[in-house]
């Protein structure tokens, strides 16, 4: 009776991972089973990773993330990643910026940790480039040890020297083996110059849809075949040597190049921008949690997954259902803010705290 109770149970589970990674029909019905399946799965990881709240636990114990962006020009996108980071429940958010863009960050909240070290070109010479280059790194050199993952490029922008500054900053993150994500203006960064990732395991990609061509043209030489959709990002991912990549789409898909896992929970209509920033500060958050999880002593099903992906499942689910909420509330004014808030409300729903 055990036996038979243990093959129907594996039987279940199997069925469950096809499910996920994309196998089976075109019907309605069998897509809307998929999905249901699917997001069940990202709820799961999501419980699984999130750590207990602990009265003997230390600040720091839950996670410090720097955000590496924010120009003249964009200012709110390293907020939006830094504070969403807080919001989930990363104990300190750290923000890199350039000088100019310091000010009004650190306005926006006193929550954050601003540090005005970032240059851009307009505001050199050319002979001090190197110099400052030098000054800049050494800045952050200081703290890179100190944080459980980075994101690379919210509001970053284009401007040639900071992209330059930033590049070697990867670099060195990735000589300390801090994970990384990438999302905004450091994807511009890295469809220019994909070895700052290739081979990268805890790198993480968080492409939206143009993005997703530009390094689908770079990466495979083609253009995207949404046909083939899961089979091209597994693809995509393995050519890079093995980073994580996030599509983000009406239903997100993620691959570290051997598995693809989809999250379809339907979220909001409004596209207001500032979201992709949420989800970059989240998925943060929660990579450097199932980092934690995979390395305690704990046994569940979880723990065979490579932690990128969990992070990205689990951030992509939160986002969704935030996003929802958001929109139930608000509809056509619904903004960026309004999800932000919502953030704490919708982890505790999915996993509460006590």
């Amino acid at each position: 009776m055990l036996a038979s109770s243990s093959s129907v149970l594996r039987r279940q589970h199997f069925l469950v991972r096809s499910l996920c990674l994309g196998g089976g029909g075109n019907r309605k019905g069998l897509n809307d089973i998929r999905s249901m399946a699917c997001d069940s799965e990202a709820e799961n990881v999501l419980r699984a990773i999130a750590p207990p709240l602990d009265q003997n636990k230390y600040k720091g114990q839950a996670g410090k993330v720097a955000i590496v962006g924010g120009c003249r020009e964009y200012t709110g996108a390293p907020y939006f990643a830094a504070i969403s980071a807080l919001k989930i429940g990363a104990d300190l958010s750290h923000v890199f910026c350039t000088k100019d863009a310091a000010p009004v960050i650190k306005s926006y909240s006193p929550e954050l940790i601003v540090h005005p070290v970032l240059e851009e070109s307009y505001n050199i010479k050319d002979e001090e480039k190197e110099r400052i280059s030098g000054k800049v790194l050494a800045e952050i050199d200081k703290w890179l040890e100190r944080f459980d993952c980075l994101v690379v490029g919210p509001g970053l922008g284009r401007d040639p020297f900071l992209l330059g500054c930033v590049g070697q900053i990867m670099s060195h993150a990735r000589q300390r083996n801090v994970p990384i994500v990438v999302d905004g203006d450091g994807l511009f960064l890295i469809t220019d110059n994909p070895d700052l990732v290739s081979g990268y395991q805890l790198a993480v990609l968080t492409p939206n849809i143009n993005e997703y061509k530009r390094l689908v043209k770079k990466v495979l030489n083609c253009e995207v075949n949404d046909q083939d959709a899961h089979q091209e990002l597994q693809l995509l991912a393995k050519k890079i040597g093995g980073v994580t990549i996030m599509r983000k789409g009406k239903s997100d898909l993620i691959s570290d190049g051997d598995i693809v896992k989809s999250v379809s929970q339907y979220g909001s209509p409004r596209r207001c921008g500032g979201q992709g920033d949420i989800l970059s500060g989240s998925v943060a958050v929660f990579v450097s949690w199932a980092h934690q999880h995979s390395s305690g002593a704990g046994v569940d099903s979880t723990n065979q997954m490579n932690p990128t992906v969990m992070g990205c499942m689990a951030g992509s689910i939160l986002l969704r259902k935030a996003a929802s909420l958001a929109f139930a509330s608000k509809r056509r004014s619904t903004l960026t803010s309004d999800i932000i808030e919502l953030l704490g409300r919708s982890l505790e729903e999915i996993s509460p705290a006590c």
